[in-house]
């Protein structure tokens, strides 16, 4: 019996948990099981010009590899609820949202300039860090020919 329980904690401690993050609205993401698709992370705040700016295109990207990537976003001020829901119809983002900033998974510290992206594989590997705002061609280059 004693064996059983040593074999089975043995077991459970070699077992990872996948963390997963909440969005807004419901559901959550797990970083580390991406269903083999590239996950795009958006930083963005209402206050943001170039983050007004590039929305529009993050939203068009979303849309057009939607089979191959997914995006979501992370509110710059950590706002939630209603008033991040006004702030998403403000500027019109039409990709989810984390209530939680993920970036210590890559060992990233805070992010002190906007908009910034980042840009995980299908195996939660961070690929690419950008500053600056994308668009749907920048955004493009940077998957790989096959997605």
């Amino acid at each position: 019996m004693r064996f059983g329980i040593l074999l089975a904690m043995v077991l459970l401690a070699g077992c990872q948990q996948e963390v997963s993050y909440p969005l807004h609205g419901g559901g959550a993401v797990t970083m580390e099981n991406t269903d083999g698709r590239w996950l795009i992370i958006n930083y963005w705040a209402v206050w943001c010009a170039p983050c007004r700016k590039e929305i529009p295109e993050l939203n068009e990207f979303a849309e057009t590899y939607a089979d191959q990537i997914r995006l979501v976003g992370v509110n710059y001020d950590g706002v939630t609820g209603p008033e991040l829901s006004a702030q998403m119809a403000r500027l019109d983002v039409q990709f989810s949202t984390l209530l939680e900033d993920p970036r210590a998974l890559w060992s990233l510290a805070a992010t002190d300039v906007l908009p910034e992206t980042l840009i995980i594989d299908e195996h939660g590997d961070l690929r690419h860090r950008l500053v600056g705002p994308q668009t749907l061609e920048t955004l493009r280059q940077l998957l790989p020919e096959q997605l």
